[in-house]
This record gives C-alpha cells, structure tokens and sequence, in this order.
C-alpha cells in the first residue's frame, strides 16, 4: 500500500502555550496531526511561556519542542522551525520594562540558548521578537549576519517592528552582504480595533496597511498571530473583546457571517481562508486536536474574488 503525502498547509502553528498550559502528552499528539496533514512551519520563542511556568522564565516551549524533536526520528526533515528573541525577561517579573534585548551579545547568548534546548544545530527562521530601541539596529544585524553566515540561521524575521525600522535593518544587511529581513510578524484578524487602540502589548504589534503595503513591494512573508481572537469568533463563552465593539465592525460581521454560510464554514475558519487568500500565513495556537483539524480544514477553503472583494470593501 502507498500513503500519499498530504499537500504542504500554509497554516503555522504557534507553540507558545506547549510545555506550561498545554501538558506535554497534548502538545506531542497535536504536533503529530499537524505532520500528518502537511504542516511546516511551527513557530515559538525564547520567552514562552514565562507568564505561564513556576519560576517566571521561558524555555518550557522550546524544552518541549526538543523532546518532540528527539523522540521522532527523521521528523525535522519534515518541518521548518521559527524562534524568537529579545523579549525573554531579565529576571521573574521584569517584563515589559527588563528583559533581554536586541544587543549583539544577547543575541548571541539567547540563541545559543535556544539551539540547546530545541537541540538542533539550526533553525530555519530567527525572528527578532520586538524592538529594542536602546540598541542600534546596525548592531542587531551584525549580530544576526554572523549567525546566518555560520549556517545556523537560514532566515531572519521582525516581529512587532515599525516598518521604517525594518527598512532600516534590510538596507544594512544588504550593505555588509548580510541575510536580510524576509518576513514579518503581527497581531491581524478580520475585525479592526477602535481607531487609538492596541489590542497588543507592542507599539507596534498590529499589522498595519503600511506594514502590508511595505511586504507586497519588498516581497516578504506575512505571519499573523491571534487571528481567531482566541476563538471568539465561534465560542459563545469567548464574547468578542470590546476593543472591536465599534459600528463598523458591525457591518464586517454581517459580511463574514454571509461569507461563512456560502463556504458551509464557521466565521473562525472563514477569518482564517481570508488570510491566506490576501497571502498571509495565519498561525494557531490552539490546544486541542479538534481546533487544529478545524484550521487544516480551513486554509483549504478558496475564497471566490467576490467573496474576497466583498470582505475587503468592509475594511
């Protein structure tokens, strides 16, 4: 008998939660679906989760990640793993205002720690987790140029960066001959917060148009975090944050509830099919196996261009 192998799935999945809220056994079986049906991509970080563990300091993700790695032989030739730095707290409680930064050394020192304990000799995206703006940028990318030419970084990402700092960033490694910026990561769902309102703990942590008209002419990845509001969307005990409560997000429900029921879709899976139909990979953090099925199932979803237009013309 031969087994197909299942088409490659634009759906990233978020692992921030695997090692502290989510228990090691449900973390392993939805990293096993996610395999099985085409995922690549899998997303943490240095910092996960340290609002969630006993001593206040990431690691549990990425620790878990490695014994998953290390219990399923030949498995990281089937995915691509993303890491994140620069936010990991100084000591339990300092963060927002004390955590590790952007500096060369700390880049060095917070990725060396995330070989070890994802062990893996490489990762295939770096991502720098916010900006530090007590470092140059310059210094940031020389860091990320020594480990990109070492092999041990193949791609560098920003997360929750403006876009002139990113430029900033991308003109100085293409100045020293340096791997530069190539994706972008962001706070993005279908409904739009009040304007003067964040929904994130960065300056910048929401997509923005000029972020998205910033990728399409630079040509760089999109990856959008917390697209489903934390099942909002569908889940009747989740009410949908009152940062979105604004007569314009009214309409733009009508129009996803409208969407929806001709796709025979919920609104989550809608949100998500919409994503990737504007070229945006969207990630999951889910912590159940029906949830990561339900979002396989709906990047699949092809969206007409009138139904795409329909949705854009609410924006």
């Amino acid at each position: 008998m031969t087994t197909s192998t299942p088409p490659t799935s634009p759906l990233v999945l978020g692992a921030m939660m695997f090692g502290t809220a989510v228990d090691e056994e449900t973390s392993f079986a939805i990293l096993d679906r996610f395999v099985e049906r085409g995922g690549v991509w899998i997303d943490t970080a240095d910092c996960y989760a340290f609002w969630a563990s006993d001593d206040g300091h990431g690691g549990a993700s990425e620790r878990l990640l490695g014994r998953w790695f290390a219990a399923r032989p030949g498995v990281r030739e089937r995915v691509r793993i993303a890491t994140k730095l620069g936010a990991e707290p100084l000591w339990a409680g300092s963060f927002p205002a004390r955590r590790a930064g952007l500096s060369p050394r700390a880049v060095r020192e917070a990725f060396a720690g995330s070989l070890d304990r994802l062990g893996l000799a490489s990762v295939d995206l770096l991502w720098l987790h916010m900006e530090d703006r007590k470092t140059p940028i310059e210094d940031t990318v020389g860091a990320l140029a020594e480990l990109t030419s070492s092999g041990a970084v193949a791609r560098v990402g920003a997360s929750n960066h403006p876009a002139w700092r990113v430029e900033r960033a991308r003109e100085h490694a293409r100045r020293i001959g340096a791997v530069p910026i190539d994706a972008l990561q962001h706070n993005s769902t279908f409904l739009r917060p009040r304007p003067g309102t964040n929904p994130t703990n960065h300056p910048f942590g929401v997509l923005s148009d000029e972020h998205r008209d910033y990728a399409a002419a630079h040509r760089l990845e999109v990856w959008a975090y917390t697209p489903l509001l934390s099942g909002a969307y569908d889940n009747p005990a989740k009410p949908i944050p009152d940062i979105y409560d604004h007569p314009g997000n009214a309409r733009r429900l009508e129009v996803l509830e409208d969407v929806a029921g001709e796709l025979g879709a919920s609104r989550g899976q809608t949100v998500l099919a919409w994503h990737v139909a504007r070229g945006i990979r969207p990630m999951l953090g889910g912590s159940k196996l029906d949830q990561l099925d339900a979002a396989m199932d709906a990047v699949r979803f092809e969206l007409s261009a009138a139904q795409v237009a329909r949705l854009e013309e609410t924006a």
